[in-house]
């Protein structure tokens, strides 16, 4: 990353500080690096996550969303619908655990290689970055950069309404992504995980996203949602 870019990341970092760590952060008991690692559970066709979706800033309950494996094989397809809008776009992973139909931002992205939804290796180390190019989904005729980081943080013990659960919490930063919105000059999207082996997916995802128009600074940027969901339940 250039270093006028790593400094444009600093400076919305610090001007976002005030506004975000006055919010309420998901609070985990540490624990130590499990060993020998938790085993990931394998998909299976009918398995359920249903989450209540929060706006971070106020807290008010904005949706519950159910997902649930629809098929399996080479592709692993999660259909998803909203108590609110109704059916969704579908998650698609190839294999488990990389994603190559991404619906968690807006618009949904389709990825031109599998990225990995969790780290690897489940376990606590440094960051990597990734890089490649998505279409939007249903507009296969233009791509655009994304590239993210992610990093293991440690291992929590996290409550949700579904329960209590031993999860791996990590962290994705994508601070310089192409936007499909050309009047955006500047992108960046932020998110923590805390992702549990015994569930097959994660039981809090927080993630918000920042950009820029012409003519503006990151002091005024414009906010994407700024989500938190919890698990309800599952199966």
């Amino acid at each position: 990353m250039s270093v006028f870019w790593r400094g444009l990341v600093l400076a919305t970092q610090l001007l976002l500080v005030g506004c975000i760590s006055s919010q309420p952060f998901p609070a985990g008991a540490p624990l130590p690096q499990p060993q020998p690692l938790p085993l990931l559970r394998a998909p299976q066709v009918g398995q359920e996550w249903v989450y209540e979706v929060r706006n971070v800033f106020n807290q008010a309950i904005v949706d519950t969303v159910t997902e649930k494996v629809v098929s399996i094989g080479e592709q692993v397809r999660i259909a998803r619908a909203s108590e609110k809008s109704g059916p969704l776009p579908d998650e698609i992973q190839e294999p488990w655990g990389y994603v190559v139909q991404d619906p968690h931002w807006n618009p949904p992205q389709v990825f031109n290689k599998p990225l990995p939804l969790w780290p690897e290796q489940l376990s606590i180390g440094p960051s990597s970055f990734i890089r490649t190019r998505y279409q939007v989904l249903g507009f296969p005729d233009n791509s655009y950069y994304w590239g993210f980081s992610m990093q293991a943080i440690e291992w929590e013990t996290i409550s949700v309404p579904a329960g209590q659960f031993t999860t791996l919490r990590y962290h994705n930063e994508a601070p310089t992504f192409q936007s499909n919105d050309l009047f955006r000059l500047a992108n960046m999207r932020q998110e923590d995980v805390w992702f549990s082996p015994e569930v097959g997916r994660w039981v809090i995802r927080r993630s918000y996203g920042r950009y820029l128009l012409g003519g503006m600074a990151w002091n005024n940027a414009l906010w994407e949602d700024y989500f938190e969901w919890r698990l309800v339940s599952w199966k």
